[in-house]
């Protein structure tokens, strides 16, 4: 009996790790051709012959979008929405879950609150009065104006509010006690032991940032402040021939839009994949701890 258990156990972990090895395989090749056009001549790429290892190796392609001070101030602004976004999303974020986290005895008005909230997630203002108030407002084509809109991520909220109610109440009481007010509660107590969720609410953050291109399309006017995600999209896509000398000229015949364009998604992947990793034991354990519970 034991055996036959042993024996059916087995084959289901077989046939799982199958499953789950086709799966991340599926996750994985397409990022491997990427990378691997990239790397291929423009006529390999053009002809669809690169699999997965490139073919006549060739860097033309990092080298023409790397001269590009378009790009590199793109990137620029990538990396100054991402620290500016980020900064503004977890202070607020914080602020709002701490207030939040409170039972209705300790803040009066609590339930309305959170349900003025949860709302937002539910139903949106719309594209067009969110852009007439990001205009009204002054906002419109500066970096704010893919900051402010999303201040607030409602969603992240909920979790840091949830894992701020897991923490032991003793503490607080304790601090309250000895004269700390919610300030210093929040700032020496609150927020050292929730460093695992806020490092998780971080990565989510930093990836929406980096990625998002769609505001920078509609609120910018002026391609030199397009981050990195709405210059891909937009502008890289076709090069261009403009004011151009002859090597540069020579320097584009040996690329084409495919190898480019695989060249600049891997150059906007890239820093996502290198501190994704060092973050990672924190997004589970965020996530984990921060989870709803019924």
């Amino acid at each position: 009996m034991r055996l036959s258990k042993l024996r059916a156990w087995s084959a289901f972990d077989v046939v799982n790790a199958i499953f789950l090895a086709a799966l991340a395989a599926t996750c994985v090749l397409p990022f491997v051709n990427v990378i691997a056009v990239s790397l291929s001549d423009s006529a390999a790429a053009t002809a669809n012959l690169v699999g997965f290892w490139p073919v006549s190796f060739s860097l033309d392609s990092y080298a023409f979008a790397f001269q590009k001070a378009r790009f590199l101030a793109s990137i620029w602004n990538s990396a100054a929405r991402v620290v500016l976004g980020v900064a503004v999303n977890i202070a607020l974020t914080i602020v709002t879950a701490y207030p939040l986290s409170k039972t209705g005895k300790e803040f009066r008005g609590r339930t309305a609150f959170a349900w003025f909230f949860v709302i937002t997630m539910l139903i949106g203002g719309g594209m067009i009065p969110t852009y007439l108030i990001v205009m009204w407002s002054g906002l419109r084509n500066t970096i704010w104006s893919m900051i402010i809109p999303g201040a607030v991520p409602v969603f992240n909220v909920v979790i840091l509010l949830n894992f701020f109610r897991q923490l032991p109440k003793e503490l607080e009481e304790s601090a309250i006690l000895d004269g700390a007010g919610d300030w210093r509660v929040l700032l020496q107590i609150y927020l050292p032991l929730s460093m695992a969720c806020i490092a998780t609410l971080i990565v989510f953050q930093t990836v929406a940032h980096w990625n998002e291109w769609f505001s920078g399309m509609i609120y910018l006017d002026s391609i030199e402040k397009y981050p990195l995600a709405t210059y891909l999209h937009n502008v890289l896509q076709r090069p261009s021939f403009d004011n151009m000398e002859l090597q540069e000229i020579q320097r584009v015949m040996k690329i084409s839009n495919r190898t480019l364009s695989s060249a600049q998604i891997l150059i906007g992947a890239l820093p996502v994949i290198l501190v994704y990793p060092f973050l990672q034991r924190f997004f589970v354990k965020g996530m984990t701890l921060g989870s709803l519970k019924g």
